[in-house]
């Protein structure tokens, strides 16, 4: 199979050169096109050039975290950063030596290759520059915007109209394949792990606390989504959240199929900040106002540090992308938790932000989603539990 291609875009700029400084980068399909990962940061007191190479680093990291055996294509509008990273000019600025040496290591040597382009074709990461200088204003951290694309497209699209096709919500009898004459599309399957001892309260359980086992009825469900599974035959690869919770989960479907775990941190639950470990009853009384206001904007952050959804919505795109980029035409199980999954559903349906409050999943229930070449997705199965009556 011949290797992926990216094409990474990325700029930085200085305000005042030196003054406050951000960078920017996205990543391109290199077939498509798509923008498939986006990063940004605030560097604070800086040059130009510093900014550049920072926002070339960040492009180029972000295209491995996707494929490290991918080629590049790198475009900046910097046309020092292009010639030097080309071997054409002389790295002589000591603040430019070290930057230039940690974007040679990202990929190995002769898969990055290096264009100049004008700054107008380059506006989405100058764009994302900007972006992160005017966060550093703020005094706060530059936020990605919600994916709130319906498939592999743009994690930063902006947020499509529900699409009128018909909903299919039941899976095949045969596992989750699709008509041939919609080609072969990625298939992934959703499973929310099994119960732990705060699953019946419904208490918070996020990344940003404990990280609790299964029970032993959860380890009972993992077992019971192992047989299904087997049952079906159709997995192929197995990626997780790499909570405890969740490895549990992955690992006995895993160790069932024969398959290898591939944990995604993208993939972990929601940080619930002071609310982990609460019910809702509980965090209602003790923070009211933050709760209603986190219910009613996904930019609102949990009480204590906790992260936003749209933060979450923006990691959990980046994750699907980098599996749909790696198994294309395969039937992927992804272990993950109630918020996740629900984004993801919410994602392939282009359903707006509250209906992640408008879906119940059960301990160790399955969803499905299959994703096409076209841009399209298809929700195929929506918390399934069959397999523990």
């Amino acid at each position: 199979m011949a290797a992926r291609r990216f094409v990474v875009e990325a700029d930085g700029g200085s305000r005042g050169n030196p003054g406050p400084a951000g960078y920017g980068a996205v990543v391109r399909d290199g077939d498509t096109g798509r923008i498939i990962a986006e990063a940004a940061g605030f560097i604070g007191h800086a040059t130009n050039n510093v900014a550049e190479y920072k926002g070339l680093i960040a492009g180029l990291r972000a295209a491995r975290e996707i494929d490290p055996g991918a080629s590049v294509d790198v475009r900046m509008d910097s046309k020092l950063v292009v010639e030097q990273m080309s071997g054409r000019w002389k790295i002589k600025h000591p603040d430019m030596q070290p930057l230039a040496a940690e974007a040679r290591e990202v990929f190995p040597r002769g898969v990055v290759q290096y264009t100049w382009i004008p700054r107008e074709k380059n506006k989405e990461a100058d764009r994302l520059a900007n972006e992160a200088m005017d966060a550093g204003k703020a005094g706060r951290q530059w936020e990605p915007r919600p994916v709130v694309a319906a498939v592999v497209t743009a994690a930063t699209a902006p947020e499509p109209a529900i699409a009128e096709k018909p909903l299919e919500t039941a899976a095949p009898k045969a596992g989750w394949a699709a008509p041939a004459d919609l080609g072969t599309p990625t298939t992934l399957v959703l499973l929310r792990h099994g119960e732990t001892h705060l699953t019946p309260e419904k208490r918070f359980s996020g990344s940003g606390g404990t990280d609790p086992e299964l029970s032993e009825k959860g380890l009972w469900q993992a077992e019971r989504a192992a047989e299904s599974l087997a049952a079906r035959g159709s997995i192929q690869a197995v990626v997780a959240s790499p909570m405890r919770r969740t490895r549990q989960t992955a690992e006995a479907v895993a160790a069932r199929l024969g398959l290898e775990v591939r944990y995604e941190e993208g993939l972990r639950e929601v940080d619930f900040g002071a609310w982990e470990g609460l019910t809702f009853a509980e965090a209602r009384e003790r923070y009211p106002d933050d709760l209603t206001a986190w219910l009613g904007s996904t930019k609102v952050r949990p009480s204590g540090g906790g992260e936003s959804f749209a933060t979450l919505t923006h990691r959990v795109g980046v994750a699907r992308d980098k599996i749909l980029a790696r198994y294309p035409g395969k039937t992927v199980l992804v272990v993950s938790h109630v918020s996740p999954i629900k984004t993801l559903v919410r994602l392939a349906l282009g359903a707006p932000p509250d209906a992640l409050y408008r879906m119940e999943l059960s301990a160790a229930s399955f969803c499905a989603v299959q994703y096409y070449a076209d841009g399209n997705a298809s929700l195929r199965l929506l918390n399934d539990a069959a397999h523990l009556r």
